[in-house]
């Protein structure tokens, strides 16, 4: 069993900052990469910043700039630094894990239960 567990979302007026975190925890042999997704109402899920194991990063073209992943593999855990947040930012946050659980096991994705953040103009 893995589990992901997120923190720090919340309310937040437009320009200012928050951080997320998520701890991943349980059965985990290697990390391949971490990431954080976002789903606003009506809207389908869409990645937002996606890191690797080596560091190298990814991010959604309207957080380039504004957000920054970051992981520490020996705590087994992601985080997400956004800065400048616009109202289009609201959503639930979930935080996403491609692990191996054993040695012999293939790469599995795994999801946290999501914390909302929400902008306010």
């Amino acid at each position: 069993q893995v589990q992901l567990v997120e923190s720090g979302g919340g309310l937040v007026q437009a320009g200012g900052s928050l951080g997320l975190s998520c701890v991943a925890s349980g059965s985990i042999f290697s990390i391949n990469a971490m990431g954080w997704y976002r789903q606003a109402p009506g809207k389908q899920r869409e990645l937002v910043a996606r890191i690797i194991s080596g560091g190298g990063t990814n991010y959604e073209d309207s957080v380039k700039g504004r957000f920054t992943i970051s992981r520490d593999d020996a705590k087994n855990t992601v985080y997400l630094q956004m800065n400048s947040l616009k109202r289009e930012d609201t959503a639930v946050y979930y935080c996403n894990a491609n692990l191996r659980s054993t040695p012999w096991a293939g790469l599995g994705n795994y999801w946290g239960q999501g914390t909302q953040v929400t902008v306010s103009s």
